[in-house]
């Protein structure tokens, strides 16, 4: 290359500025020895990047691209630093565990605090993915540890028992499902998707899993608003927005004040039997065979 990140920085700076002289000061720069390094970028670029004005620059097309991909360098670096600060204050362990949105959500919180109290050396990423996903991703060697969901078709990976939940679904008090709330079988999902839904975000593993189990009856969701957590989709079904279908563990997060109405569903589905996912026990390193363990233990608790 070349160009390097004192460049890339220095660009950043002009541009964010939208002027030469103060984006060379951000950058510790002489205006001089900026405008020659904006130069010499736009020269090994092929393309300008800046086009000079009375009271300062605008950013060409090919500029705004570049000022784009410049913050995701150094939003890149920046996390680098941060995932590698651990192993300078001695940390000496890092396991990788992707887990689906129920488990994320309700149970890892409290189970990973734990385990991180008492092995101070180690740090954990947490990631969170469909099932189906973090089966093939344990399978292919991808990452050592997840939690899953319900059954999921890898026969490369061991499965152990977790926790135990079910998904039920909330709906606002005087909401006409609530009716059939002491229908002994449950409900069936498909009495329920003509009615609006609160649901996660997009890209969420549960999200993904509703929207499936609708087009498994050839229906699709009536999405009235998408929030980041089961406590801000009971706290909209509270209110009365719509409908939500969460674990029963999440239930806690209900308002105390406007709580929703709790209905079963007979769905096979609705039990989720959370499972941790390895590869392969025995080869597991130190600190992955210690979360797994603690995990565990934490479901006998």
């Amino acid at each position: 290359m070349r160009y390097d990140l004192v460049d890339l920085k220095l660009f950043l700076a002009v541009a964010e500025e939208r002027n030469l002289t103060r984006g060379a000061e951000k950058a510790h720069l002489a205006p001089s020895s900026a405008s020659h390094r904006i130069r010499q970028l736009e020269d090994a670029l092929g393309t300008p990047l800046l086009t000079r004005q009375a009271r300062g620059v605008a950013l060409t097309r090919a500029g705004e691209s570049l000022l784009r991909h410049a913050r995701e360098v150094f939003a890149q670096l920046e996390q680098m630093h941060a995932d590698l600060a651990p192993y300078a204050q001695g940390i000496r362990g890092h396991v990788s565990l992707w887990a689906n949105t129920h488990a994320t959500h309700t149970f890892l919180p409290m189970d990973l605090a734990g385990f991180l109290r008492d092995h101070p050396q180690v740090s954990v990423t947490l990631e969170e993915h469909t099932s189906p996903h973090i089966a093939l991703a344990v399978a292919g060697g991808e990452v050592e540890v997840g939690v899953v969901a319900g059954h999921v078709e890898s026969s490369g990976v061991e499965l152990l028992p977790y926790r135990q939940d079910r998904l039920v679904l909330v709906v606002p008090a005087g909401h006409p499902l609530e009716a059939r709330r002491n229908e002994p079988a449950g409900l069936g999902f498909g009495a329920v998707l003509d009615y609006p839904f609160v649901m996660l975000h997009a890209g969420s593993a549960i999200h993904t899993f509703t929207m499936n189990a609708a087009a498994a009856q050839g229906r699709h969701l009536n999405v009235r608003i998408q929030v980041r957590s089961f406590g801000a989709v009971l706290r909209m079904v509270g209110a009365g927005v719509g409908i939500g279908l969460v674990p029963r563990s999440a239930l806690v997060f209900a308002d105390r004040e406007r709580p929703p109405t709790v209905l079963e569903l007979s769905e096979p589905w609705a039990r989720r039997d959370l499972q941790i996912c390895v590869r392969n026990r025995a080869s597991l390193s130190g600190f992955a065979v210690a979360l797994v363990d603690a995990l565990a233990k934490s479901a006998e608790a």
